[in-house]
C-alpha cells in the first residue's frame, strides 16, 4: 500500500480549503451566517442513524452505546489523520459492526480506496490529533484490579501503560547512543593525554579485559530492556516469516536427523518454541527450551497445542542464571542479530557451550562469517544524506554527521553495487570467545564499474556444517531475510573507476555503555567514520 504524500504548509491550506463544506441551497460556507442547521449538516453516529448537535457527542455516544473507542483505537494502530480517513470510509462503505472494528489484530480499512470522503460527512473536521490529549492526559485515572495477587488491567490502561513504555525505550536508546559515543570519545583523550604526559614513564592505564564485558558479566535486571523487545508477538511474526532463516533451520534438523534423534536438545533463546518442535519431531529424546522473555507463556501453550509438552521442557530464565537438569548433545539457537553480533547473544550460546554441553557435542549453526561491499546508490543517499546540502537554499552539511552516526538498517539494492566484497572475519562456534565481538579488518573492494560510492554494506552468512550441510546468506544479492543489511553511509559520495582497488579497515567492538550494542569504526581514503548499533 503506498504511502499518502506528505504536504507542506502551502498543501494544508489547500487541503483546508478543500475540505470546506457548501451548504446546498443557502450559497455559503458550512457553519457561517444563515447556514442551514438540518440534520443534514448534523454528525451522524457512525453504526446507527442518529445524529448529534456536535461531534464530541457523536463520540460520547459510540463509545457507550456502541463501545467504540476512537482514542483506544488510534494507540492501537498508531493512526495518523490519513488512516482515520480511511476508517470513516471504511464504515460508510461497509457498514461493519463496532465489534469488529474494535478488536481487528491489523487496520479493515488500510486501503487507499477508503480515502475518497463520502459527501457532507461531518466526521472529517474533527480534530483527530486533540485525541493524543485525551489519551495522554494526567487527568485520565485507570483502576487496576487486585485479587489474589493478580492484577487485571483494563484494555485502556494496557495500551497507554505500552505507549508510555515505547516512548520511554526510544528516549532511553536515543540518550543511550549519544552517551556510549561521548564515553568513548573521552576515553579516547584520556589515554591520549596519559600517553602525552607520561611519556613512557607512567605505568600503563589499567584496561578492563573484554571477557569481563559480557552478558553474563551483567546483571539480570540491567537486562530486562533486551528481553522485553521479544515479548510481542510482532518480532515473532517478522522471524516466522523469514523463510531463508526458519526453512533453514529446519532443513539443518530434519536432514540431520541422525545427530537430533535420540538426544538431548538444547533450544537456546526458544522464543515461540518452532525449533524446539523442529527438534523434537526430528526425534529427540528430551528438549530444553529456555528463553527469559514473557513470549516463553505462550510457548508453554504452543506446545501443548501440538501435544509435545511430554518432549520438550520449557524454562523462563536468561541461561546464565538458570541451571540446566542435566547437560545436552546438541545446542541449537537463532542468536544472530544484525551484522551478525548486534544484540550480544553470542555470549549466551558460548556459556552454553561452555557449561552445559557435553564433549563432542554439536552447536547449530556452527560457522558464520561477516563480509562489507559497496553501493553505489546515489538516489537513496540523496534522499537521506546529499538532503541536507541544500534545503530550500541553505546550508545543513552539520546534520550529515548526525544522520550517519547510527548504522541503518536495510535491504541494499543489489543492482547498485559497483564493488566486490570482503570478507572482514569468521566465527567458527566450536573455539570462539565472548571477545570475538571485538575485531579488527583490513578490507580490499575491487571496482567494478564507474560510479560513486555512497554506503557500505554490511551482512554475514550462516553454515550448518553437518553431514547434509544447509547455509544462508544475508547479502544483497540473496533473498532479502528479517535481518535486511547493516549500511554504513558516507557523508560524502567517493568517485571511483573500474579497475581501482580501495582499500579500508573496519574495527568492531562492543559499546562502552551497551554490553550488547556495537560502535564500528571505518577507515577508508584518510577519512575515519564512526557508527553505532545500540
Amino acid at each position: 500500500m503506498s504511502e499518502p504524500p506528505e504536504l507542506s504548509s502551502d498543501s494544508d491550506e489547500f487541503a483546508e480549503d478543500e475540505w470546506t463544506e457548501v451548504v446546498e441551497g443557502d450559497g455559503g460556507s458550512r457553519g457561517g451566517e444563515g447556514a442551514d442547521s438540518s440534520a443534514e449538516s448534523r454528525p451522524q453516529c457512525l453504526f446507527c442513524s442518529n445524529t448529534f448537535p456536535h461531534l464530541e457527542e457523536a463520540l460520547i455516544h459510540c463509545k457507550q452505546d456502541h463501545n467504540f473507542d476512537l482514542s483506544l483505537l488510534k494507540v492501537k494502530h498508531n493512526m495518523d489523520f490519513y488512516s482515520f480517513i480511511k476508517l470513516i470510509g471504511y464504515i460508510r462503505t461497509n457498514k461493519p459492526d463496532s465489534v469488529a472494528i474494535m478488536t481487528a489484530i491489523k487496520p479493515l480499512w488500510e486501503s487507499d480506496i477508503y480515502l475518497k470522503p463520502v459527501k457532507h460527512e461531518e466526521w472529517l473536521m474533527y480534530d483527530f490529533d486533540s485525541l493524543d490529549d485525551a489519551v495522554c492526559s494526567p487527568q485520565s485515572s485507570f483502576h487496576a484490579n487486585v485479587e489474589n495477587g493478580l492484577v487485571t488491567l483494563s484494555e485502556a490502561h494496557f495500551v497507554e501503560l505500552q505507549r508510555t513504555i515505547q516512548s520511554l525505550t526510544a528516549e532511553v536508546k536515543e540518550k543511550k547512543s549519544l552517551l556510549a559515543l561521548a564515553t568513548e570519545d573521552i576515553t579516547t583523550m584520556k589515554r591520549s593525554m596519559h600517553n602525552i604526559m607520561s611519556d613512557g614513564k607512567l605505568p600503563e592505564m589499567p584496561v578492563t579485559s573484554p571477557e569481563d564485558r559480557c552478558v553474563e558479566k551483567m546483571d539480570v535486571n540491567e537486562d530486562l530492556g533486551y528481553f522485553s523487545t521479544y515479548a510481542h508477538f510482532s518480532i515473532h511474526h517478522d522471524m516466522l516469516s523469514d523463510k531463508v532463516r526458519t526453512e533453514s533451520y529446519q532443513r539443518a534438523i530434519l536432514d540431520n536427523r541422525s545427530i537430533i534423534e535420540n538426544r538431548v536438545v538444547l533450544d537456546l533463546g526458544c522464543g515461540t518454541g518452532i525449533l524446539s518442535m523442529f527438534s523434537a519431531s526430528t526425534g529427540a529424546s528430551k528438549v530444553y527450551a529456555i528463553d527469559q522473555s514473557d513470549i516463553i507463556y505462550h510457548a508453554m501453550d504452543i506446545i501443548r497445542e501440538n501435544d509435545l509438552q511430554n518432549k520438550i521442557n520449557i524454562i523462563k530464565g536468561r541461561l546464565e542464571d538458570t541451571p540446566l537438569p542435566e547437560k545436552v548433545d546438541v545446542i541449537v539457537s537463532e542468536w544472530m542479530g544484525y551484522f551478525l553480533l548486534f544484540e550480544g547473544m553470542l555470549d549466551s550460546v558460548i556459556f552454553a557451550r561452555n557449561h552445559w554441553l557435553k564433549p563432542g557435542g554439536i552447536l547449530m549453526p556452527n560457522k558464520c562469517n561477516i563480509s562489507i561491499v559497496g553501493s553505489g546508490d546515489m538516489e537513496t543517499h540523496q534522499k537521506l544524506i546529499s538532503f541536507w546540502s541544500n534545503v530550500y537554499g541553505y546550508k545543513m552539511n552539520c546534520m550529515k554527521s548526525e544522520v550517519i552516526r547510527e548504522a541503518s538498517i536495510d535491504v541494499a539494492n543489489p543492482s547498485h553495487l559497483i564493488t566486490s566484497p570482503s570478507l572482514l572475519c569468521e566465527i567458527d562456534m566450536n573455539t570462539c570467545t565472548t571477545n570475538s565481538v571485538n575485531f579488527s579488518s583490513e578490507f580490499q573492494l575491487n571496482v567494478l564499474r564507474d560510479g560513486s560510492l555512497t554506503f557500505l554494506v554490511g551482512y554475514f552468512d550462516t553454515f550448518f556444517d553437518l553431514p547434509n550441510p544447509v547455509s544462508f546468506s544475508t547479502g544483497p544479492e540473496s533473498t532479502p531475510t528479517h535481518w535486511k543489511q547493516t549500511i554504513f553511509y558516507l557523508k560524502d559520495p567517493i568517485p571511483l573507476k573500474k579497475g581501482e582497488t580501495l582499500n579500508g579497515k573496519l574495527t568492531c567492538h562492543r559499546n562502552i555503555s551497551d554490553v550488547r550494542g556495537l560502535t564500528i569504526v571505518i577507515k577508508i581514503l584518510d577519512k575515519t567514520y564512526k557508527y553505532i548499533l545500540s
